[in-house]
Order: C-alpha cells, then structure tokens, then sequence
C-alpha cells in the first residue's frame, strides 16, 4: 500500500512538473519580441475580399484566426485622412486630418518608434509611396502638415529609425533650402541606395540602412514595380532581426488608396494582390520564429469600393443582376467611414479580436509586447 501512494504521489508530481513547464512555455509565447504591423491603406471589407476572387493563388489574409474591427474617425471629423489614421496607430491619440505626429492641439505625441528605441527596440518603415508621405512620416516625424514633406525628410534624419524603403529622394538631395540629407544619414551610420533593393549580405554590417527608389512615389506595381514591396518586407525582416534583438516594423502598400480614389479597379486590385504578397512574407517569419506578432490593417476605406454583381440587359431591354459574375463599383471619390478589419497573428493575437477605435491599436501593441 506505501508503495502505491509513494507512486502516486511521484506521478502526480511528475505531471505537476510537466504542466508547470507547458503553462512557462505558454506565457513566454504570449509576449512577443517583435510587431509587424501591416497598413494597406484606403482598404476596407470589400477591398480584401477582391484577393479571394482574383488572386490566382490563396490569398494570405486567409491564414489569420483572429479578427477585429476598428472605428476610423478623427478628432474632427467622421472621416479621417492617412494623416490622422496612422498618427492614431503611432502614437494613440485621435487628432485633426493632415496631422503628423501631432495631437488635436497641435503639441507633439511620442510614437511607438520613439518610445522603443531607450530599450534598444530596432524600428523600420516601408512604403510604396514617398518615405515622407503621410503614413509612414507619422511613425517618425512631427508636422502640422502632412505637406510639410521636406521638414518630414529632416525629421527621418534625427529619428530612431533603422531601416527604411521607399521613394522620395528630391525631399532629401533637391531641397529649397539646399541641405545634402543622404550626408546627414550617411553620418549617421546609414548605408542609403538609391538604385535598387540591395540583399542582406550587401547590407548586413551596416548600423542602419536606407532605400529611396524614386524621386517621389514608387510606380505603381502595373507600371513596373515588381515584388519590391514584398521583397522590402522581407529584407527589412532580415536587417532588424540580424542581432536577434526586438523590433517593429512598418509596412505600407500605399497605392490601394490611390486606385481608390481614381476609381480604377484594375488599380486597385492588382495593388492589394501586391501587398497580401508582403503579409505572406511576414506571416512566414512569424511561422518560423514563434515570438512574432503580425498585425494587418488600413488607415480608412477609400471609393466606396463594392464587388457587385453585374448588370446585364435582357433581350427585351430590361436590366437584371446576375449574381454569377462580379463586377467591381465605387460610390466615391474620396474616402468613407466604413468600420475597417484588422487580422493578427502570434502571441497576442486575441487582443486584436472585437470592435475598438483606431487608437487602440497603439495600445494594445505596447500591450501585448510590454514596451512600456
């Protein structure tokens, strides 16, 4: 009998052990060391569902579990603009559209990029538009204006960014007040081109390293881009994590927003086919290191874009739908107030889950993370 309580009592402990060290593993993983955080800009609902039907292979927003909602307003009006959108994910505050950086009263506001970099957090951004446009100038810089772009170019120079890519060099080296900016980042350890994406190896034992492709935008990914942004997603990936240190990371497809706003479809689709291409590339990462959070979402919903079903006239001049092909719509020129999605993916995911303003994601990414 003492031989049997003895064994039952070592199993029990055995099993305790072993729970013990499942419940540690699962608390490690539920704190990521690293953000990839994803902004297809102007995409709403029916902007990603367009990957479901004209991609020809599967769509990588399909690989998300965890989906939520966010309320776009801003300060000042029910529709927001780039400006105040992605101001709201960098630094958490709702302010006026065509703010960068800045709150409602026009003061300064941390971004997360400047929050992580006392705590040694390496930060990059990407974009398929000027480096110095709205969307990725509001994780860096301060402006009253999201047009102030040569004050938004000095701003990237004394910012804590590590890695960038993007278009925009005549904000940097044909200024109206005549500075050499690629000195200023070259002395500030940055290896820049502005030929090409180079690959890790030509980058690898540089402090920090910068793309700018383009004297403004990028060309749309129809007029000759290519895979850049994928293959900026990836090796801004490999750059921040050469140490194995945390970081974040930035990844715009800025040019959704503008087939949006043109009202062209082919645009439109073929851009955001484009970038679930980069979000694929960032789910892989987070796949194979464990420890990754991907966050993918849109500043607002831009055309009021609709896959409808296609009007067709009968043989006696009547109109009817059929609803066995679509054809795509759009209500506006502009942007629309549309709830948008956001997916997650990694330890922290869930948070990501129900419906919340667009300032919640800051928070819940310092959150999550811990970087406090």
């Amino acid at each position: 009998m003492k031989l049997t309580k003895l064994f039952l009592f070592s199993f029990l402990m055995v099993l305790s052990s072993c729970k013990t060290k499942e419940a540690q593993t699962a608390i490690k993983n539920e704190t990521p060391k690293n953000i990839i955080l994803l902004i297809a800009d102007g995409t709403g609902l029916s902007q990603v569902s367009s990957a479901f039907y004209y991609k020809e292979t599967a769509p990588n927003y399909g690989r998300f579990k965890h989906i939520g909602l966010i309320k776009t307003s801003s300060s000042r009006e029910d529709v927001t603009d780039s400006a105040a959108g992605a101001t709201a994910f960098a630094s958490g505050v709702k302010t006026y559209n065509g703010a960068i950086g800045v709150a409602d009263d026009s003061t300064n506001v941390a971004t997360i990029v400047e929050l992580i970099a006392p705590n040694k957090i390496k930060s990059g951004v990407i974009s398929t538009s000027s480096i110095v446009h709205a969307t990725p100038a509001s994780f860096y810089a301060h402006a009253l204006s999201r047009s102030f772009y040569e004050d938004i170019a000095a701003d990237l120079v004394v910012s804590d960014i590590d890695f960038f890519a993007g278009g925009g060099t005549k904000f940097f080296n044909k200024r109206k007040d005549g500075k050499d900016l690629f000195k200023s980042l070259t002395d500030k350890e940055f290896n820049i081109d502005t030929t090409a994406l180079g690959d890790f190896n030509s980058i690898k034992n540089y402090a920090k390293a910068g793309y700018l492709l383009a004297p403004d935008e990028m060309p749309p990914v129809a007029g000759g881009r290519g895979d850049y942004l994928s293959k900026a997603t990836e090796l801004g990936i490999q750059f921040l994590n050469k140490d194995k240190s945390n970081f974040f990371l930035m990844v715009e497809g800025s040019q959704v927003d503008w087939g949006g706003h043109a009202n062209n479809s082919d645009y439109l689709i073929s851009e955001l086919i484009d970038f679930d291409d980069a979000v694929g590339k960032a789910l892989d990462f987070a796949e194979r290191d464990g420890n990754t959070l991907v966050i993918v979402t849109a500043d607002h919903e831009t055309g009021g874009f609709t896959l409808a079903s296609s009007t067709k006239k009968r043989e006696d001049g009547t109109e009817y739908s059929d609803y066995s092909e679509i054809t795509p719509t759009f209500s506006t020129g502009g942007h629309s107030a549309t709830l948008i999605p956001v997916f997650a993916y990694g330890p922290g995911a869930e948070e990501f889950s129900g419906v919340y303003e667009n300032t919640e994601i800051f928070h819940k990414m310092l959150k999550v993370a811990g970087w406090k």
